[in-house]
């Protein structure tokens, strides 16, 4: 047997499973950057040992690597466990009251606000707040699981995720069941999708499962773009002077020209208010303290 490094995160509660019958053989086990363990001594033992480690670059990993050890990990997702045991303590007697006290109404607001901060993150293209972001979305799912579970509702994190793998397996059977024959390329895949969805649920409309509660604008190219699919003709799309009639337009044209609405508007926004700060800051570097029509167009951006 040769020596063992097994990579794990800082709050990882399982081991690989390749690292059980190194660690049933090993001299010695060590343990550095988790919360129990020997620490591992000044130099690499003659014994086969093992290192469970959350740094693959510390001097002891490195000089068992030298010495050629085999380095082992936990496969992508493991880490998730880690995520559901925290929820798990945050919500159980001796936790956080205010976890406690949460429920799915309450927590609607939060996922509202942590959603658009991740579409904010994506915007400004910031890996860091991207990476922060999809953790405090995740942190929105195991909490609802977990309310679930807990109020009697016949499902918990591991449905949730059951259901989500049998729905992705049974959506793409041109990758999971040996091909298909209606999947040509991503458009004809898109509708394949759609073709499933619809047999999958037993929908009687082609607007069944459309989020009315989604940004207006967004919810008018979805629309459009429903019906559309259906053969609904475009002339009968709502018309008309008022700024309702023209704004649905305006998106049901760009979402059937095969652009996005919500986010050609949101840039647009952006942008404004960027020009805005500018020719604020602009302002104020002038000594101009309360800004009229002039002032705002002298400094505009161009």
């Amino acid at each position: 047997m040769t020596h063992l490094v097994v990579l794990v995160s800082a709050h990882d509660t399982v081991l690989p499973a390749a690292a059980l019958p190194a660690l049933r053989g090993a001299a010695a086990v060590y343990a550095e950057g988790v919360p129990w363990g020997d620490p591992p001594p000044e130099a690499v033992p003659a014994g086969p040992v093992v290192l469970v480690t959350t740094s693959p670059t510390s001097p002891f990993a490195a000089a068992l690597v030298a010495a050629g050890a085999e380095v082992v990990r936990n496969p992508a997702g493991t880490a998730l466990l880690s995520a559901v045991s925290v929820m798990d303590r945050l919500r159980s007697p001796g936790g956080c009251p205010w976890d406690a006290e949460q429920d799915h109404k309450t927590l609607r607001q939060y996922l509202v606000e942590e959603t658009y901060e991740l579409l904010e993150a994506i915007e400004d293209g910031d890996r860091a707040a991207l990476r922060e972001e999809l953790g405090d979305v995740l942190l929105q799912v195991l909490f609802h699981a977990r309310v679930a579970a807990e109020h009697g509702e016949p499902f918990g994190i591991d449905e949730v995720a059951g259901d989500l793998v049998a729905k992705l397996v049974g959506r793409h059977p041109h990758v999971f069941a040996g091909g298909d024959p209606a999947v040509r390329d991503a458009r004809s895949q898109e509708h394949r999708w759609e073709e499933l969805k619809q047999a999958e649920k037993r929908r009687t409309s082609s607007v069944d499962g459309v989020a009315l509660g989604q940004p207006a604008v967004a919810l008018a190219g979805k629309l459009a773009q429903r019906t559309g699919r259906a053969g609904l003709p475009a002339d009968l799309l709502p018309t008309g002077e008022d700024a309702g009639s023209a704004l649905f337009a305006v998106a049901a044209r760009a979402k059937l020209a095969g652009e996005d609405p919500e986010t050609e508007l949101r840039a647009v926004a952006r942008a404004f208010e960027a020009k805005v700060r500018a020719a604020e800051k602009s302002a104020r570097a002038a000594g101009v303290t309360t800004m009229g029509v002039a002032d705002w167009r002298a400094h505009w951006p161009g």
